[in-house]
């Protein structure tokens, strides 16, 4: 299985472009926009801002569930359903970029969900 912290070759990402407000689309509809994200080697990930959809909450996405990302739409599709995404650990920005524990915990949730 590929590194889920890694964006996948047949995605379409490109290093060093902005995925900043980009929509997000899970398997079953959107999800949200993207707040942030990395492209770190071994660490990149989406911040989603999820808005109205589950109480303008946050998600910790990493960069393993995206499918495809289309620039000229600005989409990204990710191989996760609202319901897989909706019960993900919850995102903690005070954890996220210095707690190796937690992005542990999220990856070890995403790799248990790990889509062909």
């Amino acid at each position: 299985m590929s590194d889920i912290w890694g964006y996948q070759p047949a995605t379409g990402y490109t290093a060093g472009v902005s995925l900043t407000g980009y929509k997000v689309e899970a398997i079953d509809g959107s999800i949200g926009k993207v707040d942030k994200h990395s492209d770190e080697v071994g660490a990149s990930y989406l911040v989603v801002d999820t808005g109205v959809w589950i109480f303008g909450k946050h998600v910790l996405l990493p960069a393993g569930t995206v499918s495809a990302i289309d620039d000229a739409e600005e989409k990204i599709y990710v191989a996760r359903t609202k319901a897989e995404i909706k019960d993900a650990p919850e995102f903690d920005k005070d954890k996220h970029l210095g707690d190796a524990g937690y992005h542990e915990q999220v990856g070890v949730y995403y790799r248990g969900r790990h889509r062909a």
